[in-house]
């Protein structure tokens, strides 16, 4: 009885199934936390370049048009949360001996930068003597719905520099 027990052959495909199934359910579950990851972190960024895009082509700007286009980057991100999505709006002018100064600059869940501050991370030589540019900041935190793999948050940031189009400078009229 012992010896055709151990010549029996037909469960073996079940307990290899048993012994393989988990881990293929972690690695798909972890595939599908990254994915989701990734996709969150280029819709904070597409939502920031957007952003960022629609001051550069305006030429003056206030508060009740920016908190609207701040209300398009949060629809951008759908159908990702928008509570953690920060962003920042700045107008960046290089002086006199081109070193890049903040002229104005409002948050969206993130502080504003100083007026006449140096922005930090600024590329060098993006900017001549008197020339201006927007700088659009995004910071994302991604939290994972299934948080198998992923069960901390994953956090974002990025800066996009975009030349006004319209004039020279896109100056603030808002309080």
């Amino acid at each position: 009885m012992l010896r055709r027990f151990g010549e029996d052959r037909r469960g073996v495909a079940a307990v290899e199934f048993a012994l393989v199934a988990p881990i293929l359910i972690v690695l798909y579950c972890g595939l599908a936390e990254l994915t989701m990851a990734m996709m969150a972190e280029r819709q904070a960024a597409h939502s920031a370049s957007v952003v960022g895009d629609l001051v550069a082509q305006d030429t003056s700007i206030g508060s009740v048009e920016l908190n609207d286009i701040f209300a398009v980057g949060n629809a951008i991100l759908r159908p990702f949360p928008a509570a953690n999505l920060r962003l920042r709006i700045s107008s960046v002018k290089a002086d006199v001996n081109g070193v890049p100064k903040v002229v104005w600059s409002q948050g969206h869940g993130m502080g504003a930068m100083a007026a006449n501050a140096t922005p930090g991370g600024f590329p060098a030589n993006l900017l001549a003597a008197g020339d201006s540019v927007i700088e659009a900041d995004v910071s994302y935190s991604f939290s994972s719905p299934i948080q198998q793999v992923l069960p901390t948050p994953i956090s974002y940031a990025d800066s996009f520099y975009l030349k006004p189009r319209r004039s020279p400078e896109v100056t603030w009229t808002g309080p």
